[in-house]
């Protein structure tokens, strides 16, 4: 591995590592670093790419992306020519992919599903694939949520359409029991 290239890896891996607010929040409100790691890594300095395998864990404050695999894609912000090498300057987070056994789970929620994405411009992450969303007794089932993570407000989709049709979304909620004692 050339200099170059070694000061390039140095950055994506510092940018993923070191991401803050403006770059990525996982968590509501925080500005804590973000704090990836998995079983091994693999960095792609021309497409500005880390590829997180086997346990992948972005972690944020008290929030955190569990996944078979995370890709952290990062902007391109040029080219630079040194000497006969040339080599991609990498930027700010731009997004994380997370694929298999997907888990993000917040101190309020836990949500699994089979997809997710996480984008730093819209602060949103949306999850697919038989998706389950649970806080504390309650479960929300759909095919597609969508987290503002900024503001915390979702939304949960399907394409199925009509009364008794299996596959819509569909909630069970459970009346707060010390509302109920109080009455």
């Amino acid at each position: 591995m050339n200099f170059f290239r070694k000061l390039n890896f140095m950055a994506i891996a510092a940018a993923a590592l070191l991401a803050g607010p403006a770059a990525a929040q996982l968590a509501q409100n925080s500005d804590a670093p973000v704090d990836l790691t998995a079983d091994e890594l693999e960095v792609l300095n021309t497409q500005c790419l880390s590829i997180w395998r086997g346990s992948a864990e972005a972690l944020q404050d008290n929030s955190r992306l569990r996944a078979d695999v995370l890709k952290t894609f990062f902007q391109t912000t040029g080219a630079t020519r040194a000497g006969s090498a040339s080599t991609t300057n990498c930027g700010a987070l731009d997004r994380i992919e997370a694929e298999g056994n997907v888990f993000y789970v917040t101190p309020e929620q836990r949500v699994r599903g089979r997809h997710a994405l996480y984008e730093a411009a819209s602060e949103t992450i949306t999850i697919t694939g038989d998706v389950v969303a649970a806080q504390g007794q309650n479960v929300l089932r759909g095919e597609r949520l969508v987290i503002n993570v900024k503001t915390g407000q979702a939304q949960m989709h399907t394409n199925v359409k009509g009364r008794g049709k299996p596959g819509r979304v569909r909630g069970v909620f459970y009346p707060d029991q010390q509302q109920a004692q109080r009455r």
